[in-house]
């Protein structure tokens, strides 16, 4: 399993979504992002990263945030 991970300024990182493999994860992250700069990133709105201003990725659960009740291998056809 991969996790995909939102954060704002002063905000601790949330679980968003995850993922059966990096690829799938890397691609969404790829599709989702619209512009990046010193400072953050806009992420397109129906995206589970709208609103945040960065993004991380890990291969553990790394919050107390329950996977189950987050988005599974999110795509743009299920916008």
């Amino acid at each position: 399993m991969h996790y995909l991970y939102g954060s704002k300024r002063n905000v601790e990182r949330k679980l968003l979504a995850t993922f059966g493999s990096e690829q799938q994860l890397l691609a969404y992250v790829r599709w989702a992002t619209l512009a990046s700069d010193q400072h953050g990133t806009k992420f397109e709105q129906q995206s589970v990263l709208a609103g945040y201003d960065a993004w991380s990725q890990s291969d553990e659960l790394l919050t107390d945030d329950d996977p189950q009740e987050v988005a599974h291998n999110p795509s743009p056809t299920m916008l």
